[in-house]
């Protein structure tokens, strides 16, 4: 793989890890003081399980991500979808926030001679490319989960992080008066931001 291409592979990997979390936190600030412990059934996660989860997750891929294997022996999986009652929603989103950290802080250092090395998850050998990847797969998959849920709970109150309806048109007017948009952050940015200028009133 040329350099350019390597390089250009890790910045838009995270780039469109931050355009995840930043939707993922956008979903969260609209929710309502103990939504995010609600559940939709007896077998539903709320989004504060999902959010220990994909810490959790992150913690034990990312730290030390090079040198040793991607399940660490102290993980304690199971405990990622238990919400123990003295849980604020402060804790659960601190968590949250230090997952993400280590996240960025193993990815940004990385450089495109690194994408071919070898990282080994649950004994598994993976290039880095192959480990970046599949937490590519991950973690969007469950951040999809936190905005439906947010958005149910929501309801009519609702603010969207897409393209609203029955406006694509004046979406792409918008986005042609606009400075050139690059990248997945900025690309999802737009969406939000042209949802929010257009917002109709209500009430």
């Amino acid at each position: 793989m040329s350099d350019s291409l390597g390089t250009h592979y890790l910045a838009d990997a995270v780039s469109s890890l931050h355009a995840y979390k930043k939707l993922a936190d956008k979903a969260i600030t609209q929710l309502k003081d103990g939504e995010i412990f609600q559940t939709l059934d007896e077998e539903g996660n709320s989004v504060a399980v999902i959010m220990k989860h994909l810490a959790g997750n992150m913690f034990s891929r990312w730290t030390d991500f090079l040198t040793t294997d991607g399940e660490k022996p102290n993980r304690n999986r199971d405990m990622e979808f238990v919400i123990e009652p003295e849980t604020t929603q402060k804790h659960v989103v601190d968590y949250w926030e230090k997952g993400w950290r280590v996240v960025f802080e193993a990815l940004e250092p990385l450089t495109a001679e690194d994408l071919m090395r070898k990282v080994s998850i649950r004994g598994e050998e993976h290039t880095v490319m192959q480990a970046i990847n599949r937490q590519l797969m991950h973690y969007p998959n469950h951040i999809g989960q936190i905005i439906f849920l947010a958005k149910h709970f929501r309801s009519t109150e609702w603010n969207t992080l897409s393209i609203p309806r029955n406006k694509p048109v004046d979406f792409n007017k918008y986005l042609q008066e606009q400075k050139p948009v690059t990248g997945t952050e900025h690309r999802f940015d737009a969406a939000s931001t042209f949802a929010e200028e257009t917002k109709e009133p209500t009430g």
